[in-house]
């Protein structure tokens, strides 16, 4: 199993349509996408309580399973609608759980 982060910075005002999305976009993993397992979205706090930096949290079978996704047409469809309410460019990072 593999776990991604995926981090992002939302534009101020859009936080609510963004967790709607991931919330859309969950459901539609879990029923369509082979390899998918489950994911959590995660708000920043701190200091500043209206941040708006997210990450989301995803396990995956393997890496495999995942690069198949970011492939896919529903990835860029979700990406391409998610530059209109994301500051920046979101960065990912990838994590191989260790098994002993």
């Amino acid at each position: 199993m593999i776990n991604i982060g995926l981090y992002y910075k939302v534009k101020k005002g859009s936080e609510a349509e963004f967790e709607s999305i991931f919330n859309d976009v969950v459901s539609h993993l879990k029923k369509n996408v082979q390899g998918f397992q489950d994911a959590k979205i995660y708000r920043k706090v701190g200091e500043d309580e209206k941040t708006t930096e997210y990450m989301l949290y995803s396990e995956w079978s393997d890496l495999d399973a995942f690069r198949e996704f970011t492939n896919s047409d529903a990835f860029r469809n979700t990406t391409s609608h998610g530059k209109s309410i994301i500051e920046g460019r979101p960065y990912h990072k990838i994590f191989k759980e260790i098994m002993e």
